[in-house]
C-alpha cells in the first residue's frame, strides 16, 4: 500500500486523541496495561515528541477488544474523528485497539481514508506515514491469538459444566439464587403461586393475552419488577428496565419452560464466534437433566398444556374469546369430521355448531347444534360409565389426580410473610413520601402543583405495588384453600363429585382422559386418551 500523502510531522496546529482500553481479564492482571499505564505512556511519548500538543483522552474500561461496536467511548471518538475534529489517534499498542483481525485491519483503513493518522507508541507503527501493512497485519494476527484461545477454554470449561448438569447461568422466574458462585437456587413460593396460576388459568381455557390483562389487572409485579426488587435490597445499583405489565411473551416463556418441571435444560443455544449472537439449536443436542431440581409444576400438567398449545396452534386459536368454552379443540362433527365452532353470543346460550354447515350451510352438512349444558350433562354420563367399565382408565385417572394432589409447597406459609413485610415497607414508604411532599410544598410554595404531581406519581407506585402483593397473597391463600377443599386421592370420589358440579372446567375435561367427542344428531361419541369409545344417547337422561 502506498503512504497517505497529506500525513506529515505532527505540529502544533494538529489535533491529537488518545485512545486508552482495558478488558476485565486486563483489570485483573494489571500488568502494564492499568488506565492510568497507558495515559502515562502516551502522555510521555507526546511530551517528548510533539510538545506543544495537548490530547484529548477517550477511556473504554472493562471492554473487549474484539469489538467496536460495545465500546462507548470509542464510538464517540469515531464520530468525531470522521468529522474531522481530530488529525491523529495515539495509542499504547494495537492491542489495545482492537484485538479482532478482520475488523481491526478495516477500521484502520477507514480511519486512513479519512485522512487519520495512527500511531501506536509499543509497536512503533506510524499509519499511514510509515506504511508497513505487512508488520500491522502480523501484530493484529498475534493480538488476537489470546483471545480466540482464551474463548476456546471458556467454552471447553462451560461444556464440561454443562455436561455435569452445573452450569447454569440464571434461573427462571419462580426461583431465587441463594448462592451464585456454587449455583445454589430454591423455590420462590410466593412467585411459584403464580406460575401455577398462569398454568391452571390456561388450562381452564385462557389464552396468553387474557392471562397478562389478569395479572396486570391485579397489579402482581413482573418478572423484572420482583428482579429489580432482589437487586436493590442487596444496594446495588439495577438499570434493569422495568415495566409493570405483563407480555404475552413473558406468559408464552412460562408455559413452555420445562425447567418448572425439574428439569435443567443446557445447550439450547450457541455461538459461531467470539461476541457473537445467541442462536438456537436443535433439540435433540440440547443435555437434559431430568428431576435436576425441586419442580413447580406436576409433569403431567405441563405436558398437557403442551398438547393443548399444539393444538391451538392448528386451530389458529388466538385465546381471547370474550365467552370462553371448555370444549374448544375436542369437538367433531360426527358426520363431516369438520371441527365444530362456538357458538359465542350475548344473547345466544353456551353451544357448539358444526363447522362446515358455520360456512356452507345446508350445502355443506347438517347443524349438529349443541349446548354446553347438554355437554355436561352427557360427560357426566361417561364418567359414570368409566367408573363402571375401564379399570385401566380408573387407574390412570388415579395416578393423575395423585401427581396432582403432590404439587404442594410447605413453605407458603413463610412465603407469605415475606409478602407482608413488604407491604409493610412499601406503607413505610408511602407515608414518608407524604410527610416529604407536605415539607418541600412548604418550602417552595411555587411549585406546589409540580411537586404534587411528581409525589402523587410515587405514591401510585407504591399503592399499586401494595395491591399487587396483597393479591399475590390471595392467589397462595386461593391455592391452600384448593388443596384443604380436596376430599380424597381415591378416583371414585372424583367422579362422583364430578355429578354434583353445575359447571365442567377443562381441567376436569383433561383429567377424564377424554381426546376428542364426535357429536352426532341422536348420540355422541367420546374417544379417550387409552383408545377406548364410548356412545351416549342424547335423547336418555
Amino acid at each position: 500500500m502506498s503512504g497517505y500523502s497529506n500525513c506529515t510531522n505532527v505540529t502544533t496546529k494538529d489535533r491529537i486523541a488518545a485512545y486508552c482500553r482495558i478488558s476485565v481479564d486486563d483489570e485483573r492482571s494489571r500488568e502494564n496495561t492499568s488506565i492510568e499505564n497507558q495515559k502515562a505512556i502516551i502522555q510521555q511519548y507526546i511530551h517528548s515528541t510533539f510538545p506543544e500538543c495537548i490530547p484529548t483522552f477517550y477511556i473504554d474500561r472493562d471492554k473487549s477488544g474484539y469489538t467496536f461496536e460495545q465500546r462507548e467511548a470509542y464510538q464517540i471518538l469515531r464520530k468525531e474523528l470522521f468529522d474531522h475534529q481530530y488529525d491523529v489517534l495515539i495509542v499504547k499498542d494495537l492491542s489495545r485497539f482492537s484485538r479482532r483481525n478482520g475488523a481491526g485491519l478495516v477500521e484502520l483503513e477507514a480511519l486512513r481514508d479519512e485522512g487519520i493518522r495512527i500511531i501506536s507508541i509499543g509497536d512503533n507503527i506510524d499509519y499511514p506515514t510509515s506504511d508497513d501493512w505487512l508488520r500491522i497485519q502480523i501484530y493484529f494476527l498475534m493480538n488476537e491469538i489470546p483471545v480466540t484461545d482464551t474463548s476456546k477454554k471458556v467454552r471447553n470449561v462451560i461444556k464440561q459444566r454443562q455436561m455435569d448438569g452445573k452450569w447454569i447461568c440464571s434461573v427462571p422466574y419462580g426461583y431465587v439464587m441463594k448462592n451464585s458462585k456454587a449455583m445454589i437456587y430454591e423455590v420462590d413460593y410466593s412467585e411459584a403461586a403464580i406460575i401455577q396460576k398462569v398454568f391452571n388459568l390456561y388450562l381452564s381455557g385462557w389464552g396468553y393475552k387474557r392471562i397478562a390483562n389478569y395479572l396486570t389487572d391485579l397489579c402482581i409485579p413482573t418478572p423484572r419488577m420482583d428482579q429489580r426488587v432482589r437487586i436493590e435490597s442487596r444496594k446495588e445499583k439495577c438499570n434493569l428496565k422495568v415495566k409493570s405489565t405483563w407480555s404475552i411473551a413473558t406468559i408464552q416463556g412460562i408455559l413452555t419452560n420445562d425447567f418448572y418441571i425439574g428439569t435443567l435444560r443446557q445447550g439450547k443455544y450457541s455461538r459461531n464466534r467470539i461476541n457473537g449472537i445467541d442462536i438456537k439449536t436443535d433439540e435433540e443436542s440440547h443435555i437434559v437433566f431430568t428431576n435436576h431440581h425441586a419442580p413447580i409444576i406436576d409433569t403431567y400438567s405441563f405436558e398437557l398444556v403442551q398438547e393443548i398449545m399444539r393444538k391451538r396452534s392448528k386451530s389458529s386459536y388466538r385465546g381471547t374469546k370474550k365467552y370462553p368454552n371448555i370444549y374448544s379443540g375436542l369437538l367433531f362433527c360426527g358426520d363431516c369430521g369438520s371441527p365444530m365452532f362456538s357458538m359465542s353470543r350475548s344473547d345466544v346460550k353456551e353451544a357448539y355448531r358444526c363447522g362446515e354447515y358455520h360456512k356452507r350451510g345446508r350445502k355443506g352438512c347438517t347443524s349438529h347444534h349443541i349446548r354446553v349444558a347438554e355437554l355436561d350433562s352427557l360427560v357426566k354420563r361417561y364418567a359414570q360409565k368409566m367408573r363402571d367399565s375401564s379399570t385401566a382408565s380408573i387407574n390412570q385417572i388415579q395416578q393423575i389426580i395423585r401427581i396432582k394432589q403432590r404439587a404442594k409447597f410447605p413453605d407458603e406459609i413463610s412465603s407469605i410473610e415475606q409478602i407482608r413485610v413488604l407491604i409493610q415497607d412499601s406503607r413505610t414508604e408511602k407515608k414518608a413520601l407524604i410527610r416529604q411532599c407536605t415539607k418541600d410544598i412548604i418550602r417552595r410554595p411555587e411549585h406546589e402543583q409540580d411537586l404534587q404531581e411528581a409525589y402523587d406519581e410515587l405514591i401510585s407506585e407504591c399503592d399499586n405495588r401494595i395491591k399487587g402483593l396483597e393479591n399475590q397473597i390471595a392467589i397462595i391463600e386461593g391455592k391452600k384453600e384448593d388443596y384443604k377443599n380436596t376430599k380424597s386421592e381415591d378416583v371414585f370420589v372424583f367422579l362422583n363429585d364430578i355429578q354434583e358440579k353445575d359447571k365442567l372446567t377443562r381441567n376436569d375435561l383433561d383429567i377424564l382422559l377424554i381426546e376428542k367427542i364426535l357429536v352426532y344428531d341422536d348420540f355422541i361419541t367420546i374417544v379417550s386418551k387409552d383408545n377406548n369409545t364410548y356412545c351416549i344417547d342424547r335423547g336418555t337422561k
